[in-house]
């Protein structure tokens, strides 16, 4: 009975704080909505490919994803190219919002990396299912959410075409 009592007087403590479940300590979702999507991008064909120099976007099927993203939170994209590596770190330092280029539920990034639940499952290049996702900054939750409904929305499994 004093647990219950004391969880109650906890709930409407905390609710009355304005705190907000999930959040983004560092505001991520805030600052993005409306402003700018700091993307990472690796090639990864057919997830990601760039183009040949240094003229044009991005291009591919997570491309076009983000790029839905960011119009549905009304922002603009910033692309950062790089290494899987190099995006991490940008990834942990908070200079990119979220990585795109092929990365998979098997990521070796899964302990510095939030990824999303998987948006899209197709075979391997070894016949094995590959759950492809996308990696956010830890601890951004709010921001990881908005992401993974958006993807769950995009129907991406019935619309793969050629990638099955």
């Amino acid at each position: 009975m004093t647990t219950a009592l004391v969880s109650g007087v906890l709930a409407v403590a905390v609710a009355g704080c304005g705190v907000t479940v999930p959040s983004d300590p560092d505001g991520t979702l805030d600052r993005v909505r409306g402003g700018q999507l700091r993307v990472g991008v690796t090639p990864n064909a057919p997830w990601t490919e760039l183009p040949a120099g240094e003229d044009g976007a991005p291009a591919g099927l997570e491309v076009d994803l983000v790029t839905g993203f960011a119009e549905h939170l009304g922002a603009d994209v910033d692309w950062e190219v790089g290494s899987e590596e190099e995006l991490v770190g940008a990834l942990e330092d908070g200079d990119v919002d979220v990585v795109v280029g092929g990365l998979t539920a098997r990521s070796p990034w899964a302990s510095r990396a939030a990824l999303t639940r998987p948006y899209v499952t197709v075979p391997g290049e070894r016949g094995e299912e590959e759950n492809h996702v996308m990696a956010t900054r830890t601890g951004e939750n709010a921001f990881l959410v908005e992401l993974e409904r958006y993807l769950i929305a995009q129907d991406v499994q019935a619309n793969l075409g050629g990638l099955r």
